[in-house]
């Protein structure tokens, strides 16, 4: 068995039940970063292992640790990596890949590898699953879906801490244009595309 399908089983055990981070979440995001891996001249073994330990450690939004789960599970896992034989130039790179993929750290990762691991991991922020898996999340934290007076944020600033359909605003439809591939901006329109038709439909039925 190679070290992806070992390192599959060794992440599934670990994964807690999470509104939005679960096993699925992480083989949706490996899905995706295969078919970005076939259009860029990346190293597959590396940007996979990323993929499948980039959530080992996934504070949830309400925490106040939540901005430090991509740090955490970067140092999480150097700890397993080495189980596995990676290499410390692999590993350094796996880490850094880990570290800075996630959005609220705001920085674009140095290395191709961390890109699509970025792009992968955003690209299922968007789109149907997007949608599904931020109304989880808004469900999981007791939040109400929009603000009456205003739900989609025309004349206020978004605040996802307190409505979910904000979330939309302070992110979601940002991503697009924060992607780093070619085929991830391809994809990430398409998925941009269903937000704003979904939020066009929301419009017509609730106001």
């Amino acid at each position: 068995m190679n070290v992806i399908n070992l390192l599959k089983q060794e992440v599934r055990d670990l994964m807690i039940n999470d509104a939005a981070h679960d096993f699925d979440h992480i083989m949706r995001v490996f899905k995706n970063a295969q078919n970005i891996c076939k259009k860029e001249n990346a190293n597959e073994k590396l940007v996979l292992s990323a993929v499948l330990l980039h959530d080992v450690i996934s504070y949830p939004k309400s925490d106040k640790r939540s901005k430090l789960s991509s740090i955490k599970s970067a140092e999480e896992s150097k700890k397993i990596l080495k189980k596995f034989n990676f290499t410390k130039e692999e590993i350094q790179i796996i880490f850094d890949a880990i570290r800075d993929h996630s959005f609220s750290r705001d920085v674009i990762p140095a290395t191709l590898e961390g890109k699509i691991l970025q792009d992968a991991d955003r690209l299922d922020a968007i789109g149907a699953i997007g949608i599904a898996r931020v109304f989880a999340v808004g469900g999981s934290e007791k939040r109400p879906f929009y603000n009456i007076q205003d739900p989609f944020c025309k004349s206020r600033t978004p605040n996802d801490e307190i409505w979910t359909l904000d979330h939309f605003y302070r992110k979601l439809l940002k991503l697009e244009s924060l992607m780093n591939t070619k085929s991830g901006k391809i994809e990430a329109k398409k998925r941009t595309r269903v937000l704003k038709d979904f939020l066009n439909e929301l419009k017509k039925e609730i106001q």
